[in-house]
């Protein structure tokens, strides 16, 4: 007995208007009785790559391990969740939505026939609206990566009726699909070129056309000489400087009184100091990502070191916030204001379970890695830490974590993790109260967003913060360094103190 399910049933006419019945049986004959030169080595094996979705999976890690930058590996995870989207919408609804039958493939030759036919409906084509929202996912983050992907995308929705796998119109409407899901999955996750852009407050910089006037610092222990070597290559005139980690603080200060605009190629660490000696001098700020977090440098919409030598070419700059703490690293206890320098940082500061994280990790990465000594580390704080305890705003209490970020940090996902605007004068203040099972609170914490109230966590938007009753030892970290804390200390913000290079419109 036939069943809708069967090889070689002729297409029902329900559901299926009969001109596009026709339409299908007349295309899916034409492209069948043509001889296609060069297709027929290829086309059956990408259209067998792209079962299960492996070949998008390949093609995903080969653009975050090649590409350039943030951007390439955002790419990839953007085209992988659309695919994920597409897929699940195909096989719970529209396969069950329309029960086609497979096409005849008494006119297709054999030697283009998949060895193991789909036993699955027809309508409409998995193939095919996977292809389509991961190439789709992928150009809506980085246009350079999509032109590669598509052309390899529209041959695997072509190979379905090439190898008579489908109709037409279940390749079209599946490749509709699969661009739908692309899109909602941009409508919940932003791209980058749908946020507003970062630090909008313009300011005045001079143009440094192939940086005639910037002095250059970097650390050769850091592991950034290949970055150097790039800025080099993409600015000759400017001035370089090496140095060991013990003479980047006065290297970085000699750099800052010869050069008209200070230049610093680094991760978040190395860029606070540069950050802090601009303040201080008065110039503004050149920021090259090139270490481990670069969390300053994509918030701020830099994302590759073209990017800083544009805004150095025409002389874009914006004016941006930093995070202030008083006293600082090594200031001399006492009246707030009065004989104590304060420390900076860029992205956040933190007491609690995580300066005690960072610690175990630094201790443990040259070992292991750091990815599996973050999360060892983490691990061990969760289960053998305690609750800190200090007065925050006046009022005593337990808590794992007090979290304060230079500016708001908005949701990109499920999490929160970048800020839209790096001069709004205000402190992402988060706590984590103390109780049990902090690992709980810590994901409650973060999956609530930046304005909640509970009884696990807290979190608001101010301008000053006041920190009392610190034991002595207590540990802070500040854009991932560590430091002893003082017994009291204030927290707030330094509005617009920094003028940092940043291209008018992003590419």
């Amino acid at each position: 007995m036939s069943t809708p399910y069967t090889q070689g049933n002729p297409p029902p006419r329900q559901g299926v208007p009969a001109l596009l019945g026709r339409w299908d049986r007349k295309v899916f004959a034409t492209v069948a009785a043509r001889r296609w030169p060069g297709a027929e080595p290829v086309l059956p094996r990408l259209s067998h790559s792209a079962d299960h979705g492996l070949l998008w999976l390949g093609a995903a890690a080969g653009i975050a391990v090649l590409g350039r930058g943030v951007r390439s590996r955002r790419a990839a995870v953007r085209g992988m969740a659309s695919l994920a989207l597409a897929s699940a919408v195909i096989n719970t609804v529209g396969k069950r939505s329309v029960r086609r039958a497979r096409p005849l493939i008494d006119t297709v030759p054999v030697i283009r026939q998949l060895k193991r036919q789909p036993f699955t409906t027809s309508f409409p084509s998995g193939h095919s609206a996977s292809a389509a929202a991961f190439a789709t996912g992928v150009a809506l983050e980085s246009k350079g990566w999509g032109a590669v992907v598509a052309p390899v995308a529209a041959s695997v929705a072509f190979s379905r009726v090439y190898t008579g796998a489908h109709y037409p119109s279940d390749v079209l409407v599946g490749a509709a699909l699969g661009v739908g899901a692309a899109f909602a999955v941009r409508g919940m996750v932003p791209t980058r070129s749908q946020l507003p852009p970062p630090g909008r407050a313009q300011a005045e910089a001079p143009a440094l056309p192939q940086g005639e006037g910037l002095v250059v610092v970097t650390n050769r222990d850091a592991g950034s000489a290949g970055s150097a070597a790039l800025v080099r290559e993409a600015l000759p005139l400017a001035e370089f400087v090496e140095c060991g980690p013990g003479e980047l603080d006065q290297e970085l200060e000699k750099a800052a009184e010869r050069g008209r605009a200070l230049g610093i190629i680094g991760g978040d660490g190395t860029i606070n100091g540069a950050a802090a000696v601009a303040v201080e001098r008065g110039v503004p700020l050149a920021v090259f990502p090139g270490g481990t977090f670069n969390h300053f440098a994509y918030d701020l919409g830099i994302e590759t070191f073209d990017d800083t030598c544009r805004a150095l070419e025409s002389g874009d700059a914006v004016r941006v916030d930093l995070g202030r703490f008083t006293p600082g690293p090594g200031g001399a206890d006492g009246p707030e204001g009065e004989g104590s320098r304060p420390g900076y940082f860029l992205n956040t500061f933190s007491l609690g379970v995580y300066p005690e994280l960072v610690n175990i990790r630094e201790r443990w990465s040259p070992r292991i890695g750091g990815w599996p000594a973050g999360i060892l580390a983490a691990a061990r704080v969760l289960r053998h830490g305690r609750p800190l305890r200090a007065g925050v705003q006046g009022r005593e209490r337990p808590m794992w974590l007090l979290f304060a970020g230079n500016g708001i940090y908005q949701r990109m996902g499920p999490t929160p993790g970048h800020r839209q605007d790096l001069s709004d004068g205000l402190l992402d203040v988060r706590v984590v109260h103390g109780g049990r099972w902090p690992g709980l609170r810590l994901l409650a914490a973060a999956l609530a967003g930046p304005l909640s109230r509970s009884p696990v966590h807290a979190a608001e938007q101010l301008h000053r913060l006041r920190i009392t009753g610190l034991e002595p030892g207590t540990p802070m970290a500040y854009d991932g360094e560590v430091v002893e804390a003082p017994a009291e200390l204030t927290v707030d913000k330094a509005a617009g103190v920094l003028t940092v290079y940043r291209p008018q419109t992003l590419l």
